[in-house]
């Protein structure tokens, strides 16, 4: 995989990249709720102002365009908490994998194969 330094194949992470993709989109998902649509912005287009059926329409698009944009926002926050538990989780593993495999090296004996004559 390009991007893995020392790893000729298989699978690796790189858990600085998930922390920041997940406070990527922390951020983005911020940046969304700060610039969400002006609720009293849907009053100017009301009676008298405007037609009925027109005031109508806009608090209905109004209605449905904040209810896509508080979706899109929460979705944004759960993906970021999934990808920073992915990336601990990794980390965990990869932490356990390194003990264990610490481990069986520090108890390991080499010992000369039997029937062979040297």
């Amino acid at each position: 995989m390009s991007g893995m330094s020392g790893m000729s194949h298989g699978y690796g992470a790189n858990t600085a990249s998930i922390d920041g993709s997940a406070n990527l989109l922390v951020e983005i998902a911020g940046l969304l709720q700060e610039g969400r649509l002006d609720k009293d912005l849907g009053t100017l287009a009301r009676v008298p102002h405007s037609h009925h059926e027109v005031g109508t329409e806009v608090d209905h698009f109004a209605r449905f365009a904040a209810d896509q944009h508080q979706d899109l926002v929460l979705l944004l926050t759960a993906l970021s908490t999934a990808l920073k538990t992915t990336g601990n989780n990794y980390t965990a593993v990869d932490e356990r994998t390194r003990d264990d495999f610490r481990a069986f090296l520090d108890s390991a004996r080499c010992e000369a194969p039997k029937g062979t004559h040297t």
